[in-house]
Formats: C-alpha cells, structure tokens, sequence
C-alpha cells in the first residue's frame, strides 16, 4: 500500500542515492556528456566539515522518489539571505503526484529557518515539463538576466588573464 511521500535532510549515508538522482536528471534531460560529478565529490562537498550544499529527500513505501539540492547565497540588492536550488529530481513513475511541490516547500521553510528570503534556480531553456511545473507554482521567469558560465579551461584562464 502507498503512503504519502516523507521529505528527510540528507545525510553522509544518502550520499549514492543523491548521485543517482542526479544522473537521472542529467539523463532525462539529454545532459549525460555534462555529468562529470562521482559519488565522493558529493560525500566531499556536502558532508565534510564545511558543506557547500544541503539536499531534502523524498521517500515513499521505503524508497527514495526525489531529491531537491540546493545552497545558500546572498543577494547585495536584496541585502538579504536566499536559497538556490541547483536540482530537482523526482523518478518518473513518481511524478505528478505532488512530490516535487513538496520538496520545494519543504526546501524553503528549511532556508526560512536560516533567514532565507528569496528562491533562486534555473531550467534549461527546452524542459518545457520543468518550466511549467515552476511557472504552475507561481515562480516568476526573470527577463532581465542571462546566465554566463566558465568553466574547465575558460575556468582556469581566468585566474591566468
């Protein structure tokens, strides 16, 4: 028999689970040569001394069906604390069911108790399923910004300009 989805902080044991998610994500979204990150990059930078992000876990009937991750950050407009989720994930056969709703409710009121004000995230530009999911929870598109990234090389000559 189903029961309701339970959402649960991830811990150190979670951390296999958590890269799954994740490869799923890359996965659905036709992202896999991007998908870089090992189960011990996460152990390292989520459950060490000083973690770089947090993660909530849905479960359902035992199994783990979603996982939100994010971190916190600041804005100095805003002059106030925020929370970035960087992934949601919710297993296919476990969609439309309010999981993904959940995680993100319970990800704010979890960033409220640090003082979060704001959400922030961003979607690739042709998940239309993701962006109507977000824009059905009344998150807003921002028109006025455009993501930049560097990264491997780029990433490196930066430091070397």
């Amino acid at each position: 028999m189903s029961t309701e989805p339970v959402i649960r902080l991830a811990t150190a044991s979670d951390v296999h689970v958590i890269h799954t998610l994740v490869r799923q994500l890359a996965d659905s979204t036709d992202q896999q040569a991007r998908f870089k990150s090992h189960v011990d990059d996460f152990l390292k930078a989520g459950f060490s001394g000083d973690p770089q992000f947090e993660a909530l876990l849905a479960e359902q009937d035992g199994a783990v069906i979603g996982l939100c991750l994010f971190f916190y950050n600041f804005s100095s407009w805003r002059g106030e604390p925020g929370v970035y989720i960087q992934d949601l994930v919710v297993d296919r056969q476990a969609r439309a069911q309010g999981t993904g709703r959940a995680l993100i409710q319970e990800t704010v009121r979890h960033a409220q108790q640090r003082g979060a004000t704001h959400l922030r995230l961003s979607v690739e530009q042709d998940n239309e399923t993701a962006i109507r999911f977000y824009e059905a929870l009344g998150l807003k598109e921002s028109s006025n910004e455009r993501i930049f990234t560097a990264s491997d090389d780029d990433f490196l000559n930066l430091a070397e300009m």
